[in-house]
């Protein structure tokens, strides 16, 4: 009933034109509650994968931001900011595009995380990978708000939804281990 009910809101919120942060209070105020986090896919990165001399430490190897998905990652640490979040616990993919969205944010120190890493070109890592995400949400703390920057394939992964570019999805985590979608925002407009 709750994913219905968030569904519905952001629909309503759009198909009104309303700004992303007046609908979105509950999901914000979850995520400061405890056993809350966010995923965010990273920011807008124009092509398709990565290219076959792919390196993990040479940004130029790699797909990266454009100024649109720089603009993006700022606004979306405004909205965190506008939603009563000036600080957060940030974990990022090693992808540089990841970390460049999670920096861009400005709501702390990135630690990388390569659970978060994404498996696109490697499908076969996909349930060791997200085994390993999972225990390490498992163990979080998650009292600080947390955010969590990764790929969409991950994120899929992870929750069974697939996000737009730099889109925010916000999951509590059940006693039980369980993990729920609560609501979503895109951030492309």
């Amino acid at each position: 009933m709750r994913n219905l009910t968030a569904t519905l809101c952001l629909t309503l919120a759009v198909l009104l034109g309303s700004d992303v942060g007046a609908y979105a209070d509950k999901p914000w105020s979850a995520l400061k509650s405890g056993n809350h986090f966010v995923l965010i896919r990273h920011a807008l990165a124009p092509g398709y994968s990565d290219p076959d001399y792919f390196d993990v430490e040479d940004c130029k190897t790699q797909r990266n931001l454009n100024d649109e998905g720089r603009r993006q990652s700022k606004k979306i640490g405004d909205l965190f900011r506008s939603n009563g979040i000036k600080r957060a616990l940030v974990y990022s993919s090693q992808w540089c595009r990841c970390l460049d969205t999670a920096r861009l944010l400005d709501l702390g120190n990135v630690s990388e995380l390569s659970a978060l890493n994404s498996f696109f070109e490697h499908f076969e890592r996909e349930t060791l990978q997200t085994k390993k995400l999972k225990r390490w949400i498992e163990t979080a703390s998650l009292s600080t708000p947390t955010v969590l920057v990764s790929h969409q394939v991950n994120i899929t992964a992870m929750t069974g939804y697939s996000p737009a570019s730099g889109e925010i999805v916000f999951v509590e985590r059940s006693p039980d281990g369980s993990l729920s979608i609560i609501g979503s925002i895109q951030t492309l407009r």
